[in-house]
């Protein structure tokens, strides 16, 4: 491929996997550009009860939409990502489920053909174009006011989040006692190895700078 430059990149459509959707069901995109901040101002304008007006990241870029409480709310909203934005898609679910709370959810994992079309950095050397079709993996969730059929695969309900996240805390909460006892432990041990003068052997502190005795002479002395 090194003759070769990426021209484009075409995503082929993918059906919605939720059948029975009403129509006027939002539909988030998430993109490896798209902005997080922007995603989710879009989401909960449509979810929650208040007036928000809101620059739409993606494909509705550049438009505004003014949307109310009461009838003007959607009871469902869908997110999907592709590829490497499954990973923000995810983000923007989570962020949604503590915004607005009694969420029920339902995720879908399917693949979405992409084609990449090459061309020939030398049209005249006789080259022709390369058309790739890859399977790359996809996210579609669901996230409803209304509840779901709990025996679907990817069926999450409302409560199970928070369960969640109040193991997450404990399981953080605990971690640094461990670490602080290992750490005291440590440091005992560092002190007892470190509490000798030197790596030599240790002289008897009364036998430094006394001159030594002339050999042949005893104990006893001689007067």
């Amino acid at each position: 491929m090194e003759n070769y430059r990426k021209a484009r990149t075409v995503e082929q459509p993918c059906p919605c996997p939720f059948p029975d959707l009403p129509s006027d069901t939002p539909e988030v995109r998430v993109k490896d550009g798209s902005k997080i901040r922007n995603l989710m101002r879009f989401a909960l304008s449509r979810m929650e009860e208040k007036t928000a007006s809101v620059d739409h990241p993606g494909p509705l870029e550049g438009s505004e939409v003014s949307v109310g409480s009461g009838e003007n709310l959607c009871r469902q909203i869908v997110f999907t990502g592709v590829g490497q934005s499954v990973a923000k898609a995810i983000t923007c679910v989570e962020i949604m489920k503590r915004r607005v709370h009694g969420l029920h959810q339902h995720t879908k994992l399917v693949y979405r053909t992409v084609q990449e079309v090459w061309e020939p950095l030398e049209p005249e050397a006789g080259l022709d174009s390369l058309t790739v079709s890859r399977n790359v993996p996809s996210i579609w969730v669901l996230l409803s006011r209304d509840s779901l059929d709990k025996n679907q695969p990817g069926y999450q309900a409302p409560g199970s989040f928070d369960a969640l996240w109040a193991q997450a805390l404990r399981e953080e909460a605990a971690a640094p006692k461990h670490g602080q006892r290992r750490k005291r432990g440590g440091t005992g041990a560092g002190r007892t190895e470190g509490s000798g003068r030197g790596k030599g052997p240790r002289k008897h502190p009364g036998r430094l700078g006394e001159p030594r005795k002339p050999l042949g002479h005893a104990g006893g002395g001689q007067d």
